[in-house]
């Protein structure tokens, strides 16, 4: 994958209040070392795979950068430690943080991690839906009324042209694989990378838990031309932002490297995330999990640069939830992100 174009070097940071010295005797010189707590929006999982590749190959540190990775309990909200202080940066969706935003939260996203949005129509390979077209008359399903699963069906809604009645929206919680498999929905709204696989494993019907054979569903894009929405991505408080952008970026460089060492080595990048995925224990695991994050790859690397916007689709996403009643109030976009790879 090509590489950022931004990266700082030479300057020490001298950040007030979140940096610290330390002394090398070998050489008798003094770094600075900016400390940082990376806020995870979920439990640990294969998908933050560079992270934890980052971090326990030493590229945060290579960077100058002391991180601490937080994940958030289940009952946590999105941006709550954000405003309390507790994170530096949060890893969430541009869609959830605009929204946040709108609500008051001075939150500003300084990176667009996957390129490509994550959400799409999954079905058996055998279904007769092919199309959004053919989704008429059939059921559908997803978490609940909220989060990306969300935008997204309102954004297919939307480009199809379909009203309430033409779809039956089924909100059925975090059982779109025991759902589908079961025949109790015809089609299911989820993640191309996590949800893919778990279907494909709970469609093959054996209880296997060891690589899935993809060839049993298949994902359908939800918008002909993409969805009008900026996938997850990294943000911070703007007055952190201002402190720490040198920071940010040195984070972007040291992810960069991360997501190219998981590429070329999954193996590895697995048995590094199985210190903090604690369920896996096993080959079996291992395998799902290593196609999970070959499907993760795909969306970190599907842009130019790692980590750039896409002024165009922030504007886009910024009139699709103003139009939908999704934003909290009227709000200037342009101040909502920032491109750290310019």
């Amino acid at each position: 994958m090509k590489k950022i174009l931004a990266v700082v070097v030479g300057a020490a940071l001298a950040l007030a209040g979140c940096s610290s010295q330390s002394d090398d005797s070998a050489t008798g010189t003094t770094t600075d070392t900016t400390k940082l707590t990376l806020g995870l929006t979920y439990i640990p999982d294969i998908q933050f795979a560079p992270f934890y590749v980052a971090l326990e190959n030493g590229y945060f540190a290579d960077e100058g950068l002391d991180v601490t990775l937080r994940h958030h309990g289940s009952q946590e909200a999105l941006l709550g430690a954000l405003q309390s202080g507790e994170e530096d940066a949060v890893f969430a969706g541009g869609d959830e943080m605009l929204q946040g935003r709108s609500n008051g939260i001075d939150v500003v996203n300084w990176a667009t991690m996957y390129q490509d949005y994550p959400v799409t129509l999954i079905v058996p390979a055998d279904s007769d839906i092919t199309s959004i077209a053919d989704l008429k008359g059939h059921s559908v399903g997803l978490p609940g009324e909220y989060g990306e699963n969300y935008f997204a069906l309102l954004a297919m809604m939307n480009a199809a042209g379909f009203s309430d009645s033409d779809i039956d929206v089924q909100y059925i919680g975090y059982t779109q694989a025991a759902a589908l498999a079961s025949g109790q929905v015809d089609a299911i709204i989820g993640y191309s990378n996590s949800d893919l696989v778990t279907i494909a494993s709970a469609l093959s019907g054996d209880g296997s838990t060891g690589a899935a054979d993809l060839s049993t569903v298949r994902s359908i894009d939800l918008v002909d031309g993409g969805l009008p929405l900026v996938a997850v991505g990294m943000g911070s408080l703007s007055e952190n932002l201002s402190k720490n952008k040198e920071a940010y970026v040195k984070v972007l460089a040291a992810l960069d490297k991360a997501i190219q060492f998981c590429t070329e080595n999954p193996d590895e990048a697995v048995d590094i995330s199985a210190k903090y995925v604690t369920d896996l224990v096993d080959d079996d695991r291992k395998a799902n999990a290593k196609q999970v994050l070959e499907q993760t790859l795909k969306l970190y690397t599907a842009g130019d640069v790692f980590g750039e916007q896409d002024a165009d689709l922030w504007n886009s996403m910024g009139s699709f939830m103003d139009q939908n009643g999704l934003l909290g109030g009227s709000m200037d976009v342009t101040e909502a992100f920032v491109d750290l790879t310019k």
